[in-house]
Formats: C-alpha cells, sequence, structure tokens
C-alpha cells in the first residue's frame, strides 16, 4: 500500500495518467463494454496506444519516484516537518476558516441589503454570535458555521445546546439569532441552509416596523 501511494501521488503530480497521456480510458471503456479485462486489454493496446507507450510511461515515473522525489525527501529537514505540521494545523486551517466566514458574510449582506457588522469578542463568548445587524436600536445575531456536508447533521445537533445562549441574546437585543450552515462546492462557498435568507429578512421587516 505504501508504494501504491507513491507511485499514484507521483504518477498524479506529473500527470502521467491524463487524458493527453493515456487518452479518455472512462469513455474508452464504455466504448469497448468489456465483460472480461482481457478484452479490455486487447481494446485498449490494439486501439489506443500500444504496450510500448504504456512501458515509457512507467520508465518516466520511475525516474520521477528515484530521481526527482529522492532528492525532494533527502532535503527535507526535521524542523521542515515541524513546521508544516504547524502551518497545516493552525494557520492554514485558521486562514481558511476565515476567508470562508468572510466570503459568506460578503453573500449575506448582498441578499439581504444590509450592513452586517462583526460581533464584539464578548459576543461571541456569552451568545454564539459571529456577526449581527442592527435594526434600530435592536440587533439581530448571525452565527456562520463552515463545513462539509459529512458534519452538518453534528452542526445541526449543536444548535440544540446554542438555543439557550440564543434566547439569552433575544431576550436582552430584541432580535433572534441565525444559524448559517457554509458549504463548499469546488472552490465555491455557498450558504446551505437558504432558507435562513427569507427568515432573516422577516425578522429585519418585523424590528423595523
Amino acid at each position: 500500500m505504501p508504494k501504491e501511494w507513491i507511485l499514484n501521488q507521483a504518477s498524479m503530480r506529473w500527470g502521467l495518467t491524463r487524458k493527453n497521456k493515456v487518452g479518455p480510458v472512462s469513455e474508452l471503456i464504455r466504448t469497448c463494454a468489456p465483460k472480461r479485462l482481457e478484452e479490455w486489454e486487447k481494446y485498449y493496446l490494439e486501439k489506443v496506444f500500444p504496450p510500448e507507450h504504456l512501458q515509457e510511461l512507467g520508465r518516466k515515473l520511475y525516474v520521477k519516484v528515484t530521481e526527482v522525489c529522492q532528492a525532494e525527501i533527502a532535503s527535507i529537514t526535521e524542523q521542515d516537518c515541524i513546521n508544516f505540521i504547524f502551518d497545516l494545523v493552525l494557520k492554514r486551517t485558521f486562514d481558511g476558516y476565515q476567508s470562508e466566514i468572510q466570503t459568506i458574510y460578503g453573500q449575506l449582506e448582498a441578499l439581504l441589503g444590509v450592513k452586517i457588522e462583526p460581533a464584539p469578542d464578548k459576543w461571541d463568548r456569552k451568545y454564539n454570535v459571529d456577526f449581527f445587524i442592527k435594526i434600530k436600536n435592536k440587533y439581530i445575531g448571525l452565527q456562520i458555521k463552515p463545513a462539509g456536508f459529512a458534519y452538518i447533521t453534528q452542526i445541526i445537533n449543536e444548535l440544540k445546546f446554542q438555543e439557550k445562549t440564543h434566547r439569552t441574546f433575544f431576550d436582552k437585543f430584541g432580535g433572534k439569532v441565525f444559524y448559517i450552515i457554509s458549504i463548499k462546492e469546488g472552490e465555491k462557498k455557498k450558504i446551505y441552509n437558504m432558507d435562513v435568507i427569507s427568515e432573516i429578512a422577516a425578522e429585519i421587516e418585523r424590528l423595523s416596523d
């Protein structure tokens, strides 16, 4: 398994199994519609690329792994590894979290047509609120939760435990607190629970009257 992982990573890094190197294999195998591996091998090696072509790609992969990768690995120090772990766990996680919150924050402002402001630190700790919308002398709270699809249920369950702090916010500032779940689709970030927009809009209207 470790050997396969190394070969797979190196192959992807240098694009040795991309369409321009081996052809659109997903499409080709459907065209072939083989019932046995031997049928697919015969079709590919006769109609797409000959064995010599795959052998050459394998040789290129060997050079990359044994020369380039080995030289790069030999240059890595213990401190490089320590710095990488700190950077990955702390800085990159924080940067990604901040970027996601800011992106969703911008989307909310555009959708609602109101100014959204960062909440004071004590609001985050006391009421679980990241941002607020001020309507006259009252406030609406917003909590943004970046998450992958696998964690949405967990986040919804978490909301139940925060209802008490959100109720305290409502009693003090007159506005509800809304949960905005942020997800990534490719490189884009979007609001998962879009129905919350109409709920926030209704609360803005209520407080504006």
